[in-house]
């Protein structure tokens, strides 16, 4: 466990009654074996990740703008970009588990933010909550984090995304 627990946990009880969420994951959360590890070392064994539903936000793109010194290097967040798009899946979050993808995600810590997309799902369009870089801390200096893209690569493949999405994926860390 970390430091944010406490707090996690607090904002879960406070949201017991706080209405779904739908999240629109399309980081290395989607790595299973990454997430459930670092859901056992942060505590929250009592938390299924939904398997979700494949879905397209429209209108954004990729960016490398997170340096990351974990990762070794950048990581990428969302940014607008009229006729792209990213693929990931869709899951409903309960109100009172939000806090838990938020503080995977970074928000608690301030490393990125809530964006509202619009995603495709199934044919339809819905709205869809993703995490990205915050503005202020987004730089393009120093390379790309190799093992995030091995990590967001791994995920993406396990999610069952498109095998072009994968490819450009590749193209656009180099």
């Amino acid at each position: 466990m970390d430091s944010h627990y406490e707090q996690v946990m607090k904002q879960r009880a406070e949201q017991q009654e706080a209405p779904v969420r739908l999240y629109f994951a399309y980081s290395t959360v989607l790595d299973r074996s990454a997430f459930e590890q670092w859901r056992s070392e942060h505590g929250y064994g009592f938390f299924t990740l939904p398997e979700g539903k494949l879905a397209e936000a429209l209108d954004v793109d990729l960016v490398y703008d997170f340096p990351s010194r974990w990762w070794g290097g950048r990581v990428a967040g969302l940014v607008d970009r009229k006729g792209a798009s990213v693929f990931g899946r869709v899951m409903e979050i309960a109100g009172k588990d939000w806090p838990i993808i938020q503080h995977k995600e970074g928000a608690i810590t301030g490393m990125c933010v809530e964006r509202e997309l619009t995603v495709r799902c199934e044919g339809r369009e819905q709205k869809a909550t993703a995490f990205t870089t915050r503005p202020e801390r987004a730089s393009l200096e120093g390379p790309v984090s190799a093992q995030f893209v091995e990590a967001l690569l791994r995920g993406a493949k396990a999610a069952g995304l498109p095998d072009s999405y994968l490819e450009a994926i590749r193209r656009a860390a180099r």
